[in-house]
């Protein structure tokens, strides 16, 4: 079995540069994902989480965003639990990826 992988915020962007179809799930609370997300991400709780696996590509690149990048990991590694193949947890979280693009 694999593991998650630790993904930094230029190793995002060149991720979403040259390959449209990596996947990025925001498992923050709803109303800091309203407040502001990645571009392109799915808000990822509990309550949606079987439904996001059933249409999901497993075998996409698959990057998981919280606030400081700790929450991500044990998702990251639920997710690689569950089949997923390339799980990266995003270093710094959205807090990182915000200040980056201030």
């Amino acid at each position: 079995m694999s593991a998650f992988k630790h993904l930094s915020i230029n190793e995002l962007i060149h991720m979403q540069e040259d390959a449209s179809d990596v996947q990025i799930v925001d498992i923050r609370d709803a109303a800091s994902f309203a407040a502001g997300n990645i571009e392109g991400s799915v808000h990822l709780t509990n309550e949606n989480i079987s439904h996001f696996m059933a249409g999901a590509d497993m075998d996409k690149a698959l990057v998981v965003v919280c606030y400081h990048g700790m929450s991500s990991q044990g998702a990251a590694g639920y997710l690689i639990e569950q089949g997923f193949d390339d799980v990266y947890s995003l270093d710094g979280g959205y807090t990182a990826w915000s200040a980056a693009h201030a």
